[in-house]
């Protein structure tokens, strides 16, 4: 296992992701690469020496030292507002990882601590910006051509604010085996054409599109507490194994 460390990251690319997000790109010379699925901790330290730490999923994974990552702005924080409006590209900043065994997927194999079966499907589930650490396993199932069946379960506000939109569609669109199934579920406005009205998940929605209790699927849902522990609740409750059901909850600030 990768030990986690302090690395010194330079900023090499910044665009936006949504309206109120931004995706950043860091190039960090030591990062020892990362499972699909980890985390770390990125540092800030104002002139007067103050220092502020906050937690972010990552968008990539692989050997390499490219790290990416999305950020949304909690508009009363201390950090997300300045890497969302004022970083720039050749800035630094200090992050500390690769962190986190737990919610973490490998090509051709299980999920950490499980045991290995690539013919048992994957569903994913996220909502808003907790779709990053499941981009980072598509990503990774895509690339690794595993066979592995797998599906996302999106809960989104608008067709703006869907976090890789492009990645997504394409990750939808590869060709089968690795074609990802794909279903967004548009909270407050869905675009034209859409299969459904704008609307929460429930759980009958969840039951019809995540895959059956019956395909013993392993599960990884992210997102915030309530969304979390909501979804998880009701795939315990349709009678998926609590063992087969990795979360993550994120904050922000």
């Amino acid at each position: 296992m990768t030990r986690a460390a302090w690395h010194v990251a330079t900023v090499a690319e910044v665009r936006d992701e949504t309206p109120t997000a931004r995706r950043l790109t860091l190039e960090v010379p030591t990062w020892p690469g990362n499972e699909a699925g980890a985390h770390l901790d990125l540092r800030l330290t104002a002139p007067d020496g103050y220092q502020a730490t906050r937690s972010y999923s990552i968008a990539s994974s692989g050997d390499g030292t490219r790290v990416v990552l999305a950020v949304a702005e909690v508009p009363e924080g201390e950090v997300s507002p300045f890497l969302v409006h004022d970083l720039r590209a050749g800035d630094q900043l200090e992050v500390h990882g690769p962190l986190g065994a737990y919610f973490v997927w490998r090509p051709g194999g299980a999920a950490a601590g499980a045991e290995a079966s690539p013919l048992r499907p994957v569903q994913l589930i996220g909502a808003g910006s907790g779709v990053v650490p499941l981009v980072a396993m598509a990503a990774a199932h895509d690339e690794g051509a595993d066979a592995t069946p797998f599906r996302l379960l999106y809960s989104v506000r608008t067709p703006a604010d869907v976090f890789f939109a492009d990645e997504l569609r394409a990750f939808a669109e590869a060709p089968a085996p690795t074609r990802l199934g794909l279903d967004l579920v548009y909270t407050r406005d869905a675009p034209a054409g859409a299969a459904r009205p704008p609307g929460r998940l429930t759980p009958d929605l969840v039951a019809e599109l995540a895959w059956p209790v019956e395909q013993r699927p392993r599960i990884f849902i992210c997102g915030p507490t309530p969304f979390v522990e909501a979804v998880a609740g009701w795939l315990v409750a349709a009678g998926h194994a609590p063992e087969a059901i990795r979360t993550e909850r994120f904050g922000g600030a």
